[in-house]
């Protein structure tokens, strides 16, 4: 028996970017444009079944490299999250790995762009301390060491600190706060309400990555200002 024929070459919509391919004998099937291009298949072409696997091999790679980019042009993303995303859409880690390396090669992959235009937006928008940022930047794939290198180097140019950022994020705490929460944190007699004000601070900063020396000394300004608040009340 000889190999069937394409018959047909049917241009899908919307863009005829992926075709439906009709043979002599058989279901006709789909394949992107391109996998059928990179073949030199066409109308008349017979189709053995080892030209047809490789046809469906090329189309299978780009398929996955076009699911990839399409997330990519949403939002920058970690190689370990792009990873997910294509798990998620059904493509099989076998051909993930190799897709993403490809596009690590040439540019459209990159973890430490990635944390640090993070570690930028989180700075200007929503602070956090350095161990929230690793934490968060561990969770999104990148490697510990590159993030801690990322974080160090994205302080340094922004200028900034972990012990400036612990007592900006304090004082917006503190703004917030009603005045009854105000008077029972710069209360110099302990009281439920004094010990209850104290532990939803401590607990707010250290949610945000911050600990130790910056932790304690942006607990202690806060207290004294929530006290300078207060003093004029007494008197």
């Amino acid at each position: 028996m000889t190999d069937p024929l394409i018959t047909r070459v049917e241009p899908l919509r919307p863009r005829g970017l992926r075709v439906l391919l009709h043979l002599d004998r058989g279901e006709p099937f789909e394949v992107t444009l391109e996998a059928l291009e990179r073949s030199r298949l066409g109308l008349g072409d017979q189709l053995p079944n080892t030209t047809r696997h490789a046809l469906l091999d090329s189309d299978a790679d780009i398929r996955i490299r076009d699911a990839a980019l399409n997330l990519i042009s949403y939002r920058a993303r970690t190689r370990t999250e792009l990873e997910r995303r294509l798990r998620q859409k059904g493509f099989r880690p076998a051909r993930i790995g190799p897709c993403l390396d490809r596009l690590g090669e040439k540019g459209f992959i990159d973890d430490g762009a990635v944390a640090a235009a993070f570690i930028r937006d989180r700075l200007r928008h929503r602070p956090r301390g350095k161990a929230r940022l690793s934490s968060e930047l561990h969770a999104k794939g990148v490697d510990r060491d590159l993030a801690r290198e990322v974080i160090d180097r994205v302080f340094h140019d922004e200028e900034v600190s972990d012990e400036q950022l612990a007592h900006d994020v304090a004082e917006q705490w503190m703004s917030r706060q009603s005045e009854s929460v105000l008077q029972a944190l710069g209360s110099d007699e302990r009281s439920p309400e004094r010990d209850k004000a104290r532990r939803r601070l401590h607990a707010f900063l250290s949610r945000r990555g911050f600990r130790g020396q910056e932790l304690t000394q942006a607990t202690s300004e806060v207290l004294a200002s929530a006290r300078r608040r207060v003093s004029p009340k007494r008197d």
